[in-house]
C-alpha cells in the first residue's frame, strides 16, 4: 500500500512538471512574434529512488526551473550592430533634410565639368538665370525691359540664397532639438535600468537566471539604449548589469553601476558628457552622433560654402559694376555671408548700370558682370572660392550629395549585416513554431500519461481500501 502512495505522489509530481512545460511551450507560441522575447525552457530534474522490498523504485521527476535560452555574445553583439545601423540612419534622415532644405537634388555630380544635378528652385539655376539677364542687358543696354528683369533675377538669387541658408540652419537647429530629446530618453533608459537592476537581483535571490520575463526586459531596453548611444555591457552578481560608455579616448565611462545611475547623461549644444566626474564623451555610433555629425559637419561645410559663394559674388560684381569705387555697388557691400546677401537698396531699374558713365550705348560694365560667369577664381589668389561659380557650387552640392550616397549605402550594408547577426541570435533565442507544436505535443503525451497512471493507482488504492472494508 505505501508503495502505492509513493507512485501517486511520483505521478503528481510528473504531473505537476508536464503542466509546467505545456504553460511554458504556449508561451512560446504566444511570443513567437515577439522580438524582445527569448524562448524559455523548463528544467526537468529526477527526484531521485528508494529503496523498496521489490527494489530501488524512483521517485518522479520535478520542474526545477525556468531556463532562458540566450547568448550573451550574440546580444552584445546584436547592439553594437543596432548602434551603427541607427548611426547611418540618422545621418541618412539628416542629408534627405538638407537636399529639401537646398531644394534640388544633391546627387553626386561631375563637379569638374560643371554640371550639376539642379532644378529651377536652387541656387544654381538662380546664378545661371543671373549672368544670364546681364549677358541680355549688354546685348540692349538702354532697354527698361531688361532691366527690370535683371533685377528680379537678382532678387531672386538673393531670396535663395537667405531662404536656403535658413532652410539649411532650420535642419540643424530641428537636429539640434532632436539630440536633445535623444539624451533625455537615455537618460530615462537608464534608470529604467537601473530599477530592473533592483528587481532581477531580488527575484533570483535564490534562483539564479530566474527573472526570465524583467532579462526580456532589460535587454529590450539596452538595446533601445544602444540605438542612441554606443554602450558596453558587464554583467554583475545577482543577475545586475554595468553600463559603461567611451571617453574620447576610448576610456570607459560608468553610466550605470551597483549602486544605480551615476549621473545623468548632458548635452550642452556641441558634446555630450556623463559620469559621476562629468567626462566628454567620444561615441562613434548611435542616432545621437548621427545626427551631430551630420549636422556639425555635412551641413555646416555645406552652409559654410554657400558664405563663400555669396563674398565672392558680392566682390566680384561690386568691383565690375563700380570699377572707380565712386559710383554705387550692385550689391550690398557688407552682405557677403549668405544670409544678408541682397541687392543694394539704391539701384532701380531707372539707375541701373551698363557702364560706368559711357555713352547711351555702352555696356562695358554689363559685359564685364556677364564675364565673371566664365572667370575662374582661386583662393591662391586671395579670393573666396576655387574655379568659377557654378563648379564652385556644384562641388558643394556634390559634398552633399556623396554624403547622402555614403550614408545610403552604408545604411543598406549595415542593415544586411545587422539581419544577419539577428538571425544568428534568432537561432538560439527565436521561437520556432515547429519545435513549439512539437514539444507541445509532447509535453500533452507526457501528461496524459502521468494522468494515466493516476487514475490507474487511484483505481487500485479504491480496490485495495474496497477489499479491506469487506
Amino acid at each position: 500500500m505505501s508503495g502505492l502512495f509513493s507512485s501517486l505522489s511520483a505521478s503528481v509530481q510528473a504531473l505537476t512538471a508536464q503542466s509546467r512545460a505545456l504553460e511554458i511551450s504556449g508561451k512560446n507560441l504566444a511570443n513567437v512574434n515577439n522580438p524582445d522575447y527569448a524562448r524559455q525552457r523548463v528544467q526537468f530534474g529526477d527526484l531521485g529512488t528508494i529503496e523498496t522490498p521489490t527494489g530501488p523504485e524512483s521517485m518522479g521527476i520535478q520542474a526545477l526551473g525556468i531556463e532562458q535560452l540566450r547568448d550573451s555574445l550574440l546580444d552584445q553583439q546584436v547592439m553594437r550592430e543596432g548602434s551603427l545601423s541607427a548611426y547611418y540612419q540618422a545621418q541618412q534622415s539628416a542629408y534627405q533634410r538638407a537636399q529639401a532644405g537646398l531644394g534640388q537634388n544633391v546627387g553626386s555630380t561631375d563637379a569638374t565639368s560643371g554640371s550639376s544635378t539642379t532644378t529651377d528652385n536652387g541656387i544654381g539655376a538662380a546664378l545661371d538665370d543671373f549672368f544670364n539677364a546681364y549677358q541680355s542687358l549688354a546685348a540692349s543696354p538702354t532697354d527698361t525691359g531688361q532691366r527690370q528683369a535683371l533685377l528680379q533675377k537678382a532678387q531672386i538669387l538673393s531670396d535663395r540664397f537667405k531662404s536656403t541658408d535658413e532652410r539649411l540652419g532650420q535642419v540643424q537647429a530641428d537636429l539640434g532639438t532632436q539630440i536633445t530629446t535623444d539624451v533625455a530618453s537615455v537618460n530615462t533608459m537608464l534608470q529604467n535600468v537601473a530599477a530592473l537592476n533592483i528587481q532581477i537581483a531580488r527575484l533570483e535571490i535564490n534562483r539564479p537566471g530566474g527573472a526570465v520575463d524583467l532579462r526580456d526586459q532589460r535587454q529590450a531596453v539596452l538595446e533601445q539604449l544602444a540605438g542612441k548611444l554606443p554602450i558596453s555591457i558587464t554583467e554583475a552578481s545577482g543577475g545586475q548589469v554595468l553600463i559603461n560608455a567611451k571617453d574620447s579616448s576610448g576610456s570607459p565611462v560608468a553610466l550605470v553601476t551597483l549602486t544605480g545611475v551615476t549621473a545623468p547623461v548632458t548635452f550642452n549644444g556641441t558634446q555630450l558628457s556623463a559620469g559621476a566626474t562629468p567626462t566628454v564623451l567620444g561615441p562613434t555610433a548611435g542616432s545621437i552622433q548621427g545626427s551631430l555629425s551630420a549636422r556639425d559637419d555635412g551641413i555646416q561645410a555645406m552652409r559654410d560654402q554657400l558664405d563663400q559663394l555669396a563674398e565672392q559674388l558680392v566682390t566680384s560684381v561690386n568691383a565690375a559694376y563700380n570699377p572707380s569705387g565712386s559710383t554705387g555697388n550692385f550689391f550690398t557691400a557688407g552682405g557677403t555671408t549668405a544670409a544678408t546677401f541682397t541687392v543694394d537698396s539704391t539701384v532701380t531699374a531707372m539707375n541701373l548700370k551698363a557702364s560706368d558713365g559711357g555713352a547711351a550705348g555702352d555696356n562695358t560694365v554689363a559685359l564685364a558682370v556677364a564675364a565673371l560667369a566664365d572667370r575662374k577664381f582661386s583662393t591662391a589668389g586671395g579670393n573666396a572660392i576655387n574655379g568659377t561659380f557654378t563648379t564652385f557650387y556644384s562641388t558643394a552640392v556634390s559634398g552633399l550629395g556623396q554624403s547622402l550616397s555614403a550614408a545610403n549605402s552604408q545604411v543598406s550594408n549595415q542593415s544586411s549585416i545587422e539581419q544577419l547577426v539577428r538571425t544568428q541570435r534568432d537561432s538560439v533565442s527565436g521561437v520556432s513554431l515547429d519545435e513549439e507544436m512539437a514539444n507541445l505535443l509532447k509535453y500533452q503525451r507526457a501528461f496524459q500519461a502521468s494522468s494515466r497512471v493516476f487514475s490507474t493507482i487511484d483505481s487500485l488504492l479504491d480496490n485495495v481500501v474496497n477489499q479491506l472494508g469487506r
